[in-house]
Formats: structure tokens, C-alpha cells, sequence
């Protein structure tokens, strides 16, 4: 079966009472897609960021659809990530909506401030073992700091489960756990009508950056800080266990167009991820680096706020090699380098 174009597959995804709410964003990213599921309770999955602007489009999209935001009586959270829960608060505060969350998320949502500071406090950390610089550092944390307040605390009060499912009056959505892009990341499979909400898991026109983030489980005080989860081998897992899901037809994506060839797309990552981790690893074989190191040999001096966006994408790959056998950690002080095994340096 060949792809439907990205129209045919909203219309079809509309016509199952599923419609894509674009939402204003103040992030590279762009717009950031909200869905609005008309059964009983109404449903929302994710809000947008926590601003005036994206609450007015809100506002305005509900009310092309015939209703407001008072009416909705579920709102679904995918994923940690400021611009998906940023407005969460607010529309439960208006509507008395039930707020249902994967069940690890939770306690981080209800604590988001505190969450927030705990993951810089982490990634901080990260960012000293791998080489970034201090004035980077302190630059990168300056803007994570201005950036907080687009998302906001909520309060999770119907908590799911991994394949548990969450029912409403005329659909079943399986719940399915997803993490790598953040570890909270959840999708939501209508078997029935072979649809995806997706989220950040899979998107048509960017590869999902899996960031290094903090355990959902750490204590917010950790001290030293967690061990850092190897986020690329987890995103890699989750979109294989996505690969093997022969019964969708459409993802729907929180950014931009639907995946209507899951399968061919997540190859196509896959492959990518293999190419990016060859490229590192020849870098590797002529001389340790760190992680940052390799950044700057493979984009140059990128922009500071994406500093931390590329050290995670050279972990990432780091990881997989470290696994495969084919590089080393080499620990200097506080500085960890990678370096090729002996004797596979091909």
C-alpha cells in the first residue's frame, strides 16, 4: 500500500473524530500539534506551551470545532517536553478535566519547577564529564533557566500505566511506553482504526533527537548525581518495538505532517543512526576525543543552544559504539574521552 498524502491521512484521521490543533511555539521546532479526540469525555492530547498566544489558538481551534476549552473532560499528557504539558494546568483549572499521564511522569509533573532545576543540576553534570566548556555551560543553563516558564506543574489524577488502556465512550487507546526522546515519551494506539498519536516518538521531517535527560525515578537532591541513561539505545529499542506494529496506518506526530510508512521511515532512521555512528567512530580512530570534541569536528562551533542537542547526538552514538565493542571510555579526572578498541580500528 503506498503512502496516503498528509491531507488524506487528517481527513481520514478527522473523519474518525481525531483533528490536529496547531499550536504556536517559541522553540525552533515551530508549531507543535495538539489533537482534539470528539467522543465522550471530550479529550485533548497535550496543550501547547504555557503562553497567552498558544492558549488564544487554543481557543479559537476548539471554537472552529464547536466547543471550549470548559467542555473538555480528559487532557492527555505525551511526554514531559515544556511545549506538550505547558498549558496543561490552566485548561484543567477551567474545565475540571481529568489529567491522565503515563504513571512515572507524574510525580515530575506535579514537582515541575523543582524537576527543572534538578535536570539542569544533572545536565550540568553531563556537560562538565564531556568536555563543554564552563562559559557554555553557564550560557546553555542561563537558557534553560529563561525557557521554564513556557511549561508549568500539573497534577496527573488518572495515571497509566505501560499497555494499560485508557477508554473513552467509543474508542480504546492502547498505552504504550516510548522513551529515548525523553524518558516519559507515551503513544497511544486506536488498533480499531489503525491510528497512532504519536507525539515526539516519530516525526516525518526531523529525527527525534534522543536528549540526555535525568531519570524520571532519581531523587530530585541526588548526590552525585544519577548515572546517565543511554538514551539513543533506548529510542532505538522503543522504534523497533514501533516497527513491529503491523496494525497502523497513520502516526500522527507532534510536529508536522503524519507518518503514513512507519515501517520505511524508522528504517530509514535506523540506517541513519548506523551512518552517524561510522562517522564517529572514524573520527575516533585517529586520536580520543570527548563528546564535545566530536561535536565541534563533526557541526563546528554551533549556536549555544544547541550545544546541549549535539552532545546528546554524540553519546548517543557513543553509546552504541561503546556496546558494540568497537570504542572505549578513557577517564581523565573529570573528563571521560572516547577512543577506538584496539584492533578495530576498520
Amino acid at each position: 500500500m503506498s503512502p496516503r498524502p498528509p491531507a488524506d491521512a487528517l481527513a481520514r484521521a478527522a473523519g474518525h473524530g481525531v483533528h490536529r490543533l496547531a499550536l504556536p511555539t517559541p522553540f525552533a521546532v515551530g508549531l507543535v500539534n495538539t489533537y482534539l479526540i470528539e467522543d465522550d469525555p471530550l479529550t485533548l492530547l497535550d496543550s501547547g506551551p504555557n503562553s497567552g498566544t498558544a492558549l488564544d489558538a487554543l481557543e479559537t481551534a476548539l471554537a472552529a470545532r464547536g466547543h471550549r476549552v470548559e467542555d473538555l473532560g480528559l487532557i492527555v499528557i505525551s511526554h514531559q517536553h515544556m511545549d506538550h504539558l505547558g498549558l496543561v494546568s490552566i485548561l484543567a483549572r477551567r474545565s475540571g478535566a481529568e489529567v491522565a499521564a503515563l504513571d512515572a511522569l507524574a510525580p515530575w509533573a506535579a514537582r515541575y519547577a523543582e524537576g527543572m532545576e534538578a535536570d539542569d543540576a544533572f545536565a550540568n553534570s553531563v556537560m562538565t564529564e564531556h568536555g563543554i566548556p564552563q562559559d557554555i555551560r553557564l550560557a546553555l543553563l542561563a537558557v534553560s533557566q529563561s525557557y521554564r516558564h513556557w511549561g508549568a506543574a500539573s497534577t496527573v489524577t488518572r495515571p497509566l500505566a505501560d499497555g494499560c488502556d485508557l477508554t473513552l465512550r467509543d474508542r480504546t487507546l492502547r498505552v504504550l511506553h516510548r522513551p529515548g526522546h525523553s524518558p516519559s515519551d507515551t503513544i497511544f494506539h486506536d488498533v480499531q482504526r489503525r491510528i497512532v498519536l504519536g507525539a515526539d516518538h516519530l516525526i516525518e521531517r526531523i529525527s527525534s533527537n534522543p536528549l540526555i535527560s535525568r531519570p524520571l525515578d532519581a531523587p530530585l537532591d541526588a548526590d552525585p548525581p544519577p548515572a546517565r541513561p543511554h538514551a539513543l539505545v533506548s529510542y532505538l529499542a522503543s522504534l523497533r518495538a514501533t516497527r513491529e506494529m503491523d496494525d497502523v496506518d497513520i502516526i500522527l506526530p507532534g510536529h508536522g505532517d503524519p507518518v503514513t510508512d512507519h515501517v520505511e521511515l524508522i528504517d530509514e532512521r535506523l540506517r541513519m543512526h548506523d551512518r552517524r555512528a561510522d562517522k564517529i567512530h572514524r573520527l575516533l580512530a585517529e586520536r580520543p576525543l570527548t563528546a564535545y570534541e566530536v561535536a565541534q569536528e563533526l557541526w563546528g562551533n554551533v549556536a549555544v543552544t544547541q550545544a546541549y542537542l549535539t552532545l546528546s547526538e554524540v553519546l548517543g552514538h557513543a553509546d552504541l559504539l561503546v556496546a558494540d565493542g568497537r570504542v572505549v571510555e578513557q577517564r581523565d579526572g573529570e573528563v571521560v574521552r572516547f577512543a577506538a578498541a584496539q584492533g578495530r580500528g576498520e
